[in-house]
């Protein structure tokens, strides 16, 4: 059934009707001072706490929590009973892809969602750019279905459920204000439909490249969040890539690449026009939607904002408290009773009931991909000829070259598989080295299955490029930086290292610890790659040995090594990749 509730339904809204909508309907949005509009939301991420697999029994081997059909249906009910209280439905009828490889997906808002709405229409494709005439004719059939509530709160710890039904596919959202949880609903369920078709959704940005013997090809780059992937991707080499999506890709055999969204959802923490000229360009057009991003009272973005001052808080009590901040503490911040030192740790990070003192990092902006300059046809894709990962590494034993080649398509399986980066305060209150399979919390079967199915892909795929870049640090972190110790990878330097790697410009040296390549440092023929990028950064090895800290990097190959094997292994991956990444 196209409608299974008994209410009004108001289809495919355009823009202007939906942020209309918006201005009415959903709490704590304004009008910024560049014409688009912004979105405070309760949540600042994913709740994937929340998030549950319907299903009976914990032997179907899925990689999500589960709960019962018996636990579930109550839940799904009571959500029926508000959205027909509400008596009405927002509809979007549309794509996640485009071509024969495109999936139909309904998505159904109550009124106060209309923002989110109106972001997801942005990232999906219209029925008119998939469909035949005679299929545009007929009703709607949607493969994929997304009920999303942000203000009914189900009777739970937490008060927000995301319950994701694989047998229909069907995501029933109840809480949660953020946008990702929408975008995300469709994408989890469409790494499973795409597995069981032989396929395999990356957590991937990818982008089209020129090769300097003009062939042309297409690129993807996985990495988790907060780790560059979107930046690298919209980031330009010279005049050899053009964006293709920021997020995910589905890879099929012979390299064949499909794509999902029709845009792009970009982080916009410490966006600068000089840096990030794409993304900043499309975030302040008035196409875009924002999310989390601070405003000040004239309604300016400030894409670096961290503390609110008394004042600030003041102007945004009532924003503030829609969103979740204890009024209480709120009032005593503001008359001065206690101040923001006070309230943070000696890493910045907020104690709990004070977390309104510190503006989030993951402030967002939902741009169409007609406003990304330079972009790829998506209606021509290439085949996939270069794979590559991001790792924000960070600490006193970040170690991770700038940039390192693969050997072989198994060792290349246990880097993905890996998926390693360094979670910050942007991302929450987590902080520390982190791991997660093919960067890919989205994938509901055994995470095992990526480096198996990746493996028989990349048979498939002969003379793929295979590659990870460090956008982190080397040998320390931000503050340390400032003291002398450590580099930051800055975004010209991964530009500068992804360029010449695509030129063909680098000399390689294997490593002696992991058997991948890295960059020959003593070899006259990258010197003008050394003019741009630090030794340090391109060879962590020497960094460490030149600065008496030798033993420290020693460690860190026994450590890292002991590490992945026990990752890799608690998910029954074949010996023959950890063997590869170990270089054993």
């Amino acid at each position: 059934m196209l409608h299974p509730y008994p209410v009004s339904y108001r289809t495919n809204l355009n823009q202007d009707a939906l942020r209309e909508l918006s201005m009415a309907h959903t709490p704590a949005i304004s009008k910024t001072a560049v014409g688009n509009l912004c979105k405070v939301a309760r949540n600042k991420a994913r709740k994937a706490a929340f998030t549950f697999i319907i299903s009976e029994d914990p032997a179907d081997g899925f990689s999500h929590k589960l709960i019962s059909q018996a636990e579930a249906q109550p839940l799904i009910d009571a959500q029926q009973a508000y959205i027909q209280a509400k008596g009405e439905l927002l509809e979007l009828q549309a794509y996640v892809g485009l071509g024969p490889r495109a999936v139909p997906v309904q998505w159904l808002y109550t009124v106060e969602g209309a923002n989110i709405c109106a972001m997801q229409s942005i990232l999906s494709f219209p029925r008119e750019e998939v469909e035949s005439a005679e299929k545009l004719a007929a009703p709607f059939a949607p493969t994929f279905r997304i009920v999303y509530t942000p203000d009914f709160f189900p009777e739970v710890a937490g008060g927000q459920r995301i319950l994701v039904d694989l047998n229909s596919y069907t995501t029933y959202i109840m809480g949660p204000d953020y946008f990702g949880e929408s975008k995300k609903a469709a994408l989890r369920m469409l790494n499973h439909y795409i597995f069981q078709r032989g396929g395999l959704v990356l957590h991937a940005g990818a982008k089209g490249v020129t090769l300097p013997d003009g062939r042309h090809i297409s690129m993807t780059i996985m990495g988790l969040s907060g780790t560059g992937k979107t930046t690298t991707t919209f980031s330009k080499q010279g005049d050899v890539t053009q964006p293709i999506q920021d997020d995910m890709v589905a890879l099929w055999p012979k390299g064949e690449m499909s794509v999902t969204e029709n845009g792009c959802f970009a982080k916009t923490w410490g966006l600068s026009e000089k840096t990030e000229p794409v993304i900043f360009r499309g975030t302040v057009s008035t196409d875009a939607w924002t999310e989390n991003v601070y405003t000040d009272a004239n309604g300016d973005f400030d894409f670096v904002k961290e503390l609110l001052s008394p004042s600030e808080a003041k102007r945004l009590r009532q924003t503030l408290v829609e969103t979740g901040a204890n009024p209480a503490n709120l009032d005593r911040y503001i008359s001065g009773g206690i101040s923001a030192e006070q309230v943070l740790d000696e890493n910045g990070v907020p104690d709990d009931g004070w977390d309104f003192v510190k503006w989030t990092a993951n402030g967002r902006s939902i741009i169409p991909m007609s406003s990304v300059e330079n972009a790829a046809d998506l209606s021509r894709i290439d085949a996939v000829q270069s794979m590559g990962i991001l790792n924000r590494d960070e600490g006193e034993d970040a170690c991770i070259p700038g940039i390192v080649r693969f050997t072989n398509p198994l060792q290349a399986a246990g880097f993905f598989m890996l998926g390693e980066t360094t979670k910050t305060s942007a991302a929450g209150k987590e902080r520390g080295k982190t791991r997660s399979p093919f960067t890919q919390p989205f994938f509901p079967l055994a995470h095992g299955l990526q480096a198996v199915r990746f493996g028989e892909l990349a048979q498939t795929m002969p003379g793929v490029d295979l590659w990870l870049m460090n956008t982190g640090f080397v040998g320390g972190d931000g503050k340390s930086v400032k003291e002398g110790v450590g580099h930051k990878v800055k975004i010209r330097h991964s530009s500068a290292m992804l360029e010449a790697m695509l030129k063909e410009e680098i000399v390689w040296t294997t490593d002696p610890d992991f058997g991948y390549q890295v960059v020959d440092v003593e070899h006259p023929g990258n010197a003008a790659l050394l003019e741009k990028v630090p030794l340090e950064i391109l060879s962590p090895r020497r960094a460490y040995a030149s600065t008496g800290r030798a033993e420290i990097y020693r460690d860190w190959v026994r450590r890292m090594k002991a590490d992945r094997r026990a990752f890799l292994e608690s998910y029954e991956v074949d010996a023959a990749i950890v063997a590869a990444t170990n270089n054993v």
